[in-house]
């Protein structure tokens, strides 16, 4: 890829994506292979005026190994220097930049036991951190290709080849070209988004009912007073940043604790270096109470009993089957991708901001308005062109949202 395009990319991940105000630091999270582009951000972080920047490199192959040699004990420890330095990011409230290039299956092998009960221990620790770094700071996810993850999208292309097609279909989906304006096609997109926002809002919905031929027959309830947002988000002091690059959708937390049916996941999902394909999830009570993989069942069953939140919903996302990112129709093995071309739900964690008022409240308040915690977030994929999602609003009145795949308002 040319040079002159991936700082572009670079530029906007900074200006637009984390929006990095002069005099603020700058955390950027890569694999080592990433080395250069990642110099690239760092550069720009400095050109838009950061005070310092810090970069946080990830190996997979050395994340491997951890798992592998050093005991469970050991793994689920967070060190006085680790807390000091989230401390750290507390009191001074950097942007961060995460550079998402993961093998999708750089992690197969290790032991999901060991690697869950270590994650949840650690998350659990430094839960407080995180809890007090919510909705005060900016942060933006890109992605960039690594040469496994582009094999394992484009598995018949050279090494060469396969990595420059990668290129080609992320920067399609974060609108960078070489003679164009990502910055102002990034704020009519994001104006777009915010129209379908304001659509939802009005109707006041009380809950949703998505079906599907493949299985999928799931009700649930929203959070009284609850907005939908999309696009870019605006922190309390007004700050505008744009977290996902890319992003197609509009999204809400829904009440925690009131759902019900089964979901069927339409696309798979890598986490945690693993993927869980072919699966289906049902919900009784607000709770997930069974599911059903043909390939990573034991990650899944673990995933869900992580915490209490785990087996709970924390985001309804609604994204068109029509989205430039499902028209490409390229399986991305990641997230970040995939979650942009189909309607999609989250395990875990919810969303604060979509509660008026979200800063005022503790966190004991936001949970008591039906916003779920976990220390997980995880997405999956439920939207085909066969789904149908209606909503009743609080009044009784039923309003197509989705006709097949698409939007009905």
């Amino acid at each position: 890829m040319k040079k002159t395009v991936m700082r572009k990319y670079a530029q906007l991940a900074v200006r637009r994506g984390a929006n990095l105000k002069k005099g603020q630091g700058c955390v950027i999270y890569a694999q080592v292979e990433q080395h250069e582009f990642a110099q690239m951000v760092a550069e720009e972080a400095y050109r838009a005026g950061a005070k310092w920047v810090e970069m946080r490199w990830e190996d997979q192959v050395c994340t491997k190994l951890k798992y592998r040699h050093e005991t469970l004990t050991q793994l689920s420890q967070v060190a006085e220097w680790e807390k000091a330095r989230m401390q750290h990011y507390v009191d001074t409230l950097p942007a961060v930049i995460h550079i998402s290039s993961a093998d999708p299956d750089g992690l197969k092998g290790v032991n999901v036991e060991k690697m869950q009960k270590s994650s949840a221990a650690r998350g659990m620790t430094l839960k407080p951190y995180h809890d007090a770094l919510d909705n005060k700071y900016q942060w933006c996810i890109i992605a960039v290709p690594s040469k496994k993850w582009a094999k394992k999208v484009f598995p018949g292309e050279r090494v060469s080849v396969a990595v420059e097609k990668l290129w080609e279909a992320i920067l399609q989906t974060v609108r960078v070209t070489e003679d164009n304006d990502p910055m102002a096609e990034w704020e009519a997109h994001d104006a777009k988004l915010k129209a379908h926002c304001e659509k939802l809002n009005a109707l006041d919905l009380d809950y949703l009912h998505y079906q599907a031929p493949n299985g999928t027959d799931f009700k649930c309830w929203l959070i009284p007073g609850a907005q939908w947002h999309g696009g870019g988000d605006t922190l309390p002091d007004g700050t505008f940043f744009d977290p996902n690059m890319p992003t197609e959708e509009v999204f809400t937390s829904p009440m925690r604790g009131r759902c019900e049916g089964t979901l069927v996941s339409s696309l798979p999902l890598s986490y945690q270096g693993n993927l869980i394909d072919q699966f289906s999830i049902t919900f009784q009570n607000g709770k997930a109470v069974s599911c059903q993989a043909k390939q990573g069942q034991a990650l899944l069953e673990k995933m869900i009993a992580m915490d209490e939140g785990a087996s709970m919903l924390g985001e309804l996302a609604l994204v068109p089957v029509e989205s430039p990112i499902s028209q490409q129709g390229i399986l991305f093995y990641n997230t970040l991708f995939d979650e942009n071309a189909a309607c999609h739900v989250a395990l875990g964690r919810g969303f604060n901001e979509v509660i008026p008022g979200f800063d005022t409240m503790s966190p004991e308040e936001l949970k008591a308005r039906g916003v779920n915690d976990s220390i997980i977030h995880v997405d999956f994929m439920i939207g085909c062109e066969t789904l149908n999602i209606t909503g009743y609003t609080r009044d009784g009145r039923a309003v197509p949202v989705f006709t097949n795949g698409n939007w009905a308002l």
